[in-house]
């Protein structure tokens, strides 16, 4: 697709939330800004997804805000318009599509300030979660659907993307000494998620984790925090390869770390999503929700996403419903050795 010559120059582009969404956003704003050298791209989000954003184009700016903190409520959006006023906008990419967003964009657009939206295509969505005769045709990726929110301000581009460090692996000595050197293969383990129907059970996850460190030589970084911690503190001490991630890496370690990682097993969560814009293969386990709905990784191969066929899934498009069942089937049917089979590719 060659580029076309959109008339706007200084675009901003918004989603606040979540981790995993944002993440999604980085391959199609370094395509587009690439593919357009001579405009100027604005990313507003959450603050602290800034590493997502600091290896872009010189063309990509970040404003990073704290909404809980700084701007919550319609006033404080009409605040946070107006700090955003003052950089001279001339179009604005609703990625999000929320209360918030839809303020925003209401006060740009009262400025005479271009602004398109995203369509998330709810209709679609419902018939792929209804009870009965689900249509699992594949819908339009997130990736698609934020293009096609650039594409309606004119800008034409192909997704052209590999990770956040380039062709290459991070450079790790900034963290090594809280990872040390890499003298063996590096596999990172994500057990959780948002939402109980995308969590595979942790006893099924461990004969999975015990596989792993029985196969090779290893180093198994288990990613699991707060909480979670006291629920998988147990496996450091049985497992020799095993090690429960430093919270003193922050966002921007954690990226460089799974950049330098043979493969990553993860749930329908953000710890696929960060590995995928780091270039890590991914071993992604699924329950309530599926692939169908768009929301895979960036470049993942679709016969690395072990799931069931089964008449009841998906039954959510997040995970947040209950099981109708009550036994989480969809995830307690899969059989560890089938998760570690696909594992043992990367090994």
């Amino acid at each position: 697709m060659a580029p076309s010559n959109p008339k706007y120059n200084n675009i901003l582009l918004i989603r606040f939330s979540a981790i995993g969404d944002v993440a999604m956003t980085v391959p199609v704003l370094e395509s587009v800004a690439k593919a357009y050298p001579d405009k100027h791209f604005t990313m507003l989000s959450n603050a602290r997804f800034a590493p997502f954003f600091a290896e872009m184009p010189e063309n990509v700016s970040f404003i990073g805000v704290d909404l809980k903190k700084d701007y919550h409520g319609l006033g404080a959006m009409l605040k946070l318009f107006l700090k955003l006023h003052k950089r001279h906008f001339d179009a604005v990419a609703d990625l999000h599509g929320v209360l918030r967003t839809t303020a925003l964009s209401f006060f740009f657009r009262s400025c005479f300030t271009k602004v398109k939206r995203i369509d998330k295509d709810r209709r679609s969505r419902k018939r792929l979660t209804r009870f009965k005769n689900k249509d699992l045709t594949p819908r339009l990726t997130s990736f698609e659907r934020y293009r096609q929110v650039l594409e309606k301000l004119g800008f034409g581009f192909e997704l052209n993307f590999r990770s956040i460090f380039g062709d290459g692996k991070a450079d790790v000595s900034a963290i090594k000494n809280i990872t040390g050197d890499k003298d063996c293969t590096w596999v990172g383990i994500a057990p959780f998620a948002a939402h109980k129907g995308k969590i595979y059970p942790l006893y099924l996850m461990e004969e999975v984790v015990s596989q792993i460190d029985s196969a090779c030589l290893c180093r198994q970084f288990v990613f699991a925090y707060g909480k979670e911690r006291t629920l998988v503190e147990e496996w450091a001490q049985k497992y020799r390869s095993v090690e429960i991630i430093d919270p003193r890496l922050g966002l921007e370690g954690e990226l460089k770390l799974i950049s330098n990682m043979e493969v990553m097993l993860a749930m329908d969560s953000s710890n696929m999503h960060l590995a995928s814009i780091t270039a890590t293969p991914v071993v992604s386990v699924w329950g309530a929700t599926h692939p169908a709905a768009g929301f895979m990784g960036w470049g993942q191969n679709p016969d690395n996403c072990i799931q069931l066929d089964l008449p009841c899934r998906p039954c959510s498009i997040y995970g947040k419903k209950e099981c109708i069942y009550s036994d989480y089937r969809c995830l307690t049917g899969i059989d560890p050795d089938k998760v570690m089979a696909k594992v043992k590719t990367y090994l």
